[in-house]
């Protein structure tokens, strides 16, 4: 597939990339009909690009089932309102068999979850990659780097053999590596996405990324697309004013190695009465008295 036919994926990534929480019901199972809620509410708030099974989805507490059932009802929910963006991983034959249902669930692009071994060589890297990104062709792959030693060149290198490696979510809280990583890849070649949210997206973009992830837009999705038109226009004091205001909110999601990453965006969610604040383990939901001030904080977002 020539690199014209990934322009409309292209696009999707330089944009606020959304990445939904996966609410659970009161005996701990996958509420369905919280999940096409909040996917509504995101999509009504003006977000068309999503990543469901993502790390705010808590991917790695999800069953195999469970990650396919949140992949079907996200697109179903979607319509084509949207572009999707499945997060896929663990070993090869589970990510391929995830991408292969991504595929046929109708979504445009995978977003592989850095692969989770004690011994990840670079070539290695590669060959993980390779192996997802050649069972599905047709689909714009995404690789999510949280790997600080990985070098720009072994990116280009997938891309020499797989051209639907089309952008990457770079996620190591470094803008000065993610500059030379990104042209040491190729700047133009690929979409460069900040994968550590808004903190850092103006950092980023201002190193050549035009996308950023989101978790936070769960709680405010008009925050979190403020940040990206102020990117945009390379408004920095503007994008700034919006960091100014999300820096609690982030700072209680980073702290502790970011422990409560995902707890914080649902303990928000839940002041608002959108969806219930359970997480699963090795997650767990915040003490009573750091509630509140989460509460406060989505209380004082326009939302």
């Amino acid at each position: 597939m020539s690199n014209v036919a990934f322009e409309t994926q292209r696009a999707a990534l330089a944009d606020v990339v959304a990445i939904p929480v996966t609410p659970f019901a009161e005996d701990g199972s996958l509420d369905e009909a919280v999940c096409r809620t909040l996917l509504r509410r995101l999509l009504d708030g003006g977000i068309t690009t999503l990543t469901p099974n993502g790390n705010t989805g808590e991917f790695y507490t999800l069953t195999p089932e469970e990650r396919r059932t949140v992949t079907e009802l996200t697109l179903d929910e979607v319509g084509g309102r949207a572009s999707v963006l499945v997060g896929v991983g663990h070993d090869v034959p589970s990510a391929v068999e995830a991408a292969r249902h991504a595929r046929s669930s109708g979504a445009q692009m995978v977003m592989v979850h850095q692969p989770v071994h004690p011994y990840v060589s670079q070539a290695g890297w590669v060959d993980y990659h390779r192996e997802i990104a050649e069972a599905v062709p047709e689909l714009g792959v995404v690789p999510y780097v949280r790997n600080a030693q990985l070098r720009g060149e072994r990116l280009a290198e997938l891309a020499d053999a797989c051209p639907n490696v089309i952008g990457v979510k770079y996620a190591v809280p470094d803008a000065a590596r993610f500059a030379a990583f990104a042209r040491d890849a190729g700047l133009e070649r690929f979409v460069w996405v900040a994968g550590l949210a808004e903190p850092y997206a103006p950092s980023y973009f201002s190193a050549g990324a035009t996308g950023f992830t989101s978790g936070l837009v769960n709680v405010a999705p008009a925050v979190s697309l403020n940040m990206i038109e102020a990117l945009r226009s390379g408004d920095y004091p503007a994008a700034m004013k919006v960091w100014e205001q999300i820096r609690r909110f982030e700072e209680l999601r980073a702290a502790n190695g970011s422990a409560n990453n995902v707890t914080v965006v649902k303990e928000a969610l839940a002041s608002l009465g959108l969806c219930r604040r359970e997480v699963r383990p090795p997650s767990r939901t915040l003490p009573e008295d750091e509630r509140a001030e989460v509460a406060a904080i989505a209380a004082g977002w326009s939302i």
